[in-house]
């Protein structure tokens, strides 16, 4: 591992200030990704600046939703009751990824900066990945790509997002709040990840030394009708080949509206609008699901291990929205 300086921040303007004295400066909170990062020769910053104590652990009411602190872990965030009653995808998908271990130490803020799990990614030894060498090619394209994307892809990069928690987050409509040189902004989920094009090694649109600060829930009225659907391989500690995290809201049998994201298919949590756009007035039933589906789908590239995530995608979609239907909602 190679050596690195070390300050404990004590406010975050602290905390922003010493990562702009260092080159590959990184954040640290949990650390549950970015030390096994470290570890392996992926990550190699240069001095980590420790945020674990900062007065970021909050789950509190906000202007009629939700704020998460950026420092509350995994654990706090899935069993809190405001997340439990208003938003029970958001609790499902938390309590779907890792261990009870990793929930209890990982925080909220930094799982949405996770990694791909791109096998190639994580292995030095394979010089072939732009997002560890820009310009040096995807050695997952032409090799073993179970695992990987099948939309929004690029010829430079077909990893997947990792979180189970950010697809719920895509599907409830999050905000994320950020502090950094420039001050502070908020930045929607869906404008905060970034497909990979010809830059994979840049995931998110985050400004250098911008510090993730808290995550707002808007107010979600129909909220608890909502599941989390993740298909894997095994039941445990795995991570999805597809995941559905999906909210409706009926009037009867009509679907008033819909929000549907898919974890496990992209570099970034996928909204699926054009499955919203089309169940948006339609009665709910098997058909129209499938024809929801089959249009958000329509775009996808399968390569030569992963293709059949192209039909599964489709099924869990209809699969995460019968149930969802099926709920009894007080």
């Amino acid at each position: 591992m190679k050596s690195f300086t070390y300050i404990r921040a004590a406010t975050s303007d602290q905390a922003v200030q010493s990562y702009a004295q260092a080159p590959d400066s990184r954040f640290i909170g949990g650390g549950t990704n970015l030390l096994d990062l470290m570890k392996m020769g992926v990550e190699r910053p240069s001095h980590l600046v420790d945020v674990h104590r900062l007065p970021l652990t909050q789950i509190e009411e906000h202007e009629g939703g939700v704020r998460i602190g950026a420092l509350a872990s995994n654990t706090e965030a899935a069993n809190h009751r405001l997340i439990r009653e208003r938003y029970p995808v958001l609790s499902q998908a938390i309590l779907a990824g890792a261990t009870q271990q990793l929930r209890n130490k990982a925080t909220c803020g930094g799982n949405l900066l996770q990694r791909t799990r791109c096998y190639y990614f994580y292995d030095p030894t394979y010089a072939e990945c732009n997002k560890r060498n820009p310009g040096s090619g995807c050695a997952a394209i032409p090799g073993y790509n179970r695992i990987h994307a099948i939309l929004g892809t690029s010829s430079s990069c077909i990893a997947t997002h990792p979180s189970d928690m950010a697809v719920a987050l895509m599907a409830i409509g999050a905000t994320v709040q950020v502090v950094g040189p420039q001050g502070a902004r908020s930045v929607a989920l869906d404008e905060f990840y970034r497909l990979p094009g010809d830059t994979p090694q840049i995931d998110t649109n985050l400004h250098s030394g911008e510090l993730i600060t808290a995550i707002d829930l808007p107010a979600i009225p129909y909220g608890r009708r909502s599941v989390y659907l993740k298909v894997r391989d095994r039941n445990s500690y795995a991570f999805a080949l597809v995941s559905v995290a999906a909210i409706l809201d009926m009037e009867g049998g009509t679907i008033r509206q819909s929000h549907i994201a898919l974890g496990g298919v992209a570099h970034k949590p996928w909204r699926a609008a054009l499955a919203e756009k089309h169940l948006k007035g339609k009665t709910l039933d098997a058909d129209t699901l499938r024809a929801a589906a089959e249009a958000e789908l329509k775009d996808a590239t399968g390569y030569t291990d992963n293709a059949f995530k192209i039909e599964l995608a489709k099924r869990s979609i209809v699969r995460a929205m019968t149930t969802a239907a099926q709920m009894e909602v007080a």
